[in-house]
C-alpha cells in the first residue's frame, strides 16, 4: 500500500514539507561519502528556508498547549488509562519546553555561522561549490568522514527542538483520524465535509498494484479524489473503478 497525504491548510502543509525533510536529512547523515554530506547541508539550509516563517515556533506551541489541554480533559474517564495519558502529556511538555528554550527562530543558530552561510549562498549556484569558489568547504570534505558526520549531527542538534515538536504534533493529528475502505467508481470519489468540524489533514491509501495515483484537491467542506493511470508519460483519469483506505485527521 502507498500512503498519501493532502493538507488542508498551510499550517499542515508547513510541517509536513519538514517533516520530509527531516526524514531525508536523518538518512543522508549516517552515509560516509562526501557528496551525501553535501547534500545533506543542502537539506539543512532547506529545513532553514521553510522554518523562517515567523510565526512558525508560535504556531507549534499553540498547537501543543491545545492537545494538551484536550487531554487534560480526559482525566477521570474511566475509558482512558491514566498511564498512557500522562505519558503522552510528558512528552508535550518535553516539546513545549524544548520550543520554548529555542532562542528565535529555528536555524538562528546556524544562521550567525558564516562559514556554513557562505557555502548556503552558493549551493544553489549551478557548480557553486566547486573547489576554486569554496576551497574550505572542499577541504572539509575531503576530511574523515567520522568529522564530517560530527559536524553536522552538532549543527542539526539545533534544529532537533523542532523535529520533536513537529513528529509530535502530526503523531497526535495522524491518531485522531479512523481509516475506513471507499470505492470510487469510474475513478473518482467526492465527499462533503461536516461543517461542525474542521479537518486539518487528509490520508490515502491505495494498493501499488493497481498503478493509480491520486489527484486529491479539498477544503473544508468538499474533498475530491481522482484515480490517475499513466499513458505514455501522462496521467490520465482512469475509467476503472477502484477502491482506497482514506482516513480524514482533525
Amino acid at each position: 500500500m502507498i500512503l498519501y497525504e493532502y493538507p488542508f491548510n498551510e499550517s499542515i502543509r508547513t510541517m509536513l514539507r519538514l517533516e520530509h525533510l527531516f526524514d531525508r536529512l536523518g538518512q543522508l547523515i549516517p552515509r560516509s561519502d562526501a557528496i551525501d554530506h553535501h547534500f545533506a547541508l543542502g537539506t539543512i539550509f532547506e529545513i532553514m528556508d521553510v522554518a523562517s516563517r515567523a510565526d512558525l515556533k508560535s504556531d507549534l506551541l499553540k498547537d501543543l498547549e491545545r492537545h494538551k489541554a484536550q487531554l487534560n480533559s480526559y482525566r477521570g474517564n474511566p475509558a482512558i488509562a491514566e498511564e498512557v495519558l500522562d505519558e503522552v502529556i510528558a512528552r508535550i511538555d518535553h516539546a513545549f519546553d524544548g520550543l520554548i528554550k529555542l532562542p528565535g527562530k529555528a536555524g538562528q543558530q546556524l544562521a550567525a555561522n558564516e562559514w556554513l552561510m557562505s557555502i548556503r549562498s552558493r549551493i544553489n549556484i549551478p557548480g557553486g561549490t566547486c573547489e576554486f569558489d569554496l576551497p574550505s568547504y572542499y577541504a572539509w570534505q575531503k576530511g574523515p568522514a567520522d568529522r564530517r558526520r560530527a559536524d553536522i549531527q552538532g549543527w542539526v542538534a539545533t534544529l532537533m527542538p523542532l523535529a520533536e515538536g513537529l513528529k509530535l504534533l502530526l503523531s497526535l493529528l495522524r491518531d485522531s483520524g479512523h481509516p475506513q475502505m471507499v470505492a470510487a467508481p469510474g475513478g473518482q470519489y467526492q465527499q462533503s465535509l461536516p461543517q461542525n468540524r474542521s479537518y486539518q489533514l487528509l490520508r490515502l491509501r491505495i494498493d501499488e498494484t493497481l498503478g493509480l495515483v491520486p489527484e486529491i484537491s479539498g477544503h473544508r467542506l468538499m474533498v475530491s479524489i481522482r484515480l490517475m493511470r499513466d499513458a505514455e508519460g501522462r496521467l490520465k483519469l482512469t475509467t476503472e473503478d477502484a477502491s482506497f483506505e482514506l482516513t480524514l485527521c482533525a
